[in-house]
């Protein structure tokens, strides 16, 4: 399926540039052309395809279905709209006063935005071409966990008291307002038709195209640098030999980074060609997307230390978990 994309890099980095594929910069330039062009088209045909099924969604409908649930379903679902609805982390601050101003608990909102920079349907479609439907099934599976397990501990430890005073006090109004019985729907939205299904989607797919394509040439360049300068066999004496601290290391190098899911996937592919386990591969990414300084930087407006701290770390300790099991698993995989 992805030969085309093989062939046009050797095209272009062979055949046109005459660089030699033995060389270390033929070998880099040919990985970055085959995964920026790859990476380019899966963008711009599944978030549009994506784009035109979730074309009558958004963020209030979200809420308004949460409203009511059971507790233990409100984590499931917050959980599961996470990874179908990403968001980066740009976005964390409205919708998190969105969900508590609708009076939704805290351990169902944080559910929902754990999860969604962790997954997303084109990082899906990549990891696939990587690793192979098992592993990615098990990742979805894991990030969904995270989110699930994350707000069920936040809602345990009453987290809500750790939020700013106008977060909480949104939270707590909206609370009131449920049990008074008043309404937070949204208005009934007519059915789009396909033109304007269409339209909804090309202008989605300019705008997170606009947004992320960056983000894909850093990731993509940084693994190309991996995989044609690094000495062969480097990461994998040094990190690759299944050390236990080789994976909370990766997850403590990956927080100063920033990444979307996207962007990452490519310097995944290329430590774990150059001999780093699957699963510290994997915790490196997970930290680098969803524990960054950015985002926390973003959250700490709504948020006190204490909350931030405490997310940080139920972050880092869940990713180092998943490591180490995913490199346990990866002989029967």
């Amino acid at each position: 399926m992805f030969q085309i994309f093989t062939d046009f890099a050797g095209w272009i980095v062979f055949g046109l540039m005459g660089l030699l594929p033995s060389s270390k910069l033929g070998d880099a330039l040919h990985f970055f052309v085959e995964d920026v062009s790859k990476i380019a088209v899966l963008l711009a045909v599944m978030i549009y395809a994506i784009a035109l099924i979730r074309a009558t969604l958004n963020v209030e409908r979200v809420r308004d279905y949460l409203l009511g649930k059971h507790r233990a379903i409100g984590y499931v679902l917050g959980s599961v709209f996470g990874a179908i609805t990403p968001f980066c982390s740009c976005s964390s601050i409205p919708v998190f006063l969105g969900f508590t101003s609708a009076g939704i608990p805290i351990g169902i909102t944080m559910s929902f935005l754990i999860t969604s920079p962790l997954i997303n349907e084109v990082a899906v479609l990549l990891l696939m071409s990587l690793l192979g439907w098992k592993f990615t099934l098990l990742y979805v599976v894991a990030g969904m966990a995270i989110g699930i397990f994350g707000g069920v501990f936040l809602d345990a430890i009453r987290a809500e008291r750790w939020l700013e005073s106008f977060a909480l006090e949104a939270l707590q109004r909206g609370q009131a307002d449920q049990s008074a019985g008043v309404n937070h729907g949204v208005k009934e939205q007519t059915v789009m038709s396909f033109a304007e299904r269409h339209q909804f989607a090309k202008a989605e797919t300019v705008d997170i195209f606009s947004r992320v394509w960056k983000w894909v040439i850093v990731g993509v360049g940084l693994g190309a640098a991996l995989h044609g300068f690094v000495p062969d066999g480097w990461i994998e004496a040094h990190l690759g030999g299944g050390q236990w601290w080789s994976v909370p290391a990766a997850v403590l190098l990956g927080i100063p980074l920033y990444s979307n899911a996207v962007g990452v996937i490519p310097v995944m592919e290329s430590l774990i060609v150059n001999g780093l386990p699957i699963g510290t591969a994997l915790a490196f990414c997970m930290s680098t997307v969803a524990a960054s300084f950015p985002e926390f930087i973003l959250l700490k407006q709504v948020m006190h230390w204490r909350l931030l701290a405490t997310l940080f770390v139920i972050l880092l300790v869940a990713f180092t978990l998943l490591g180490w099991l995913f490199n346990g698993l990866t002989p029967y995989l």
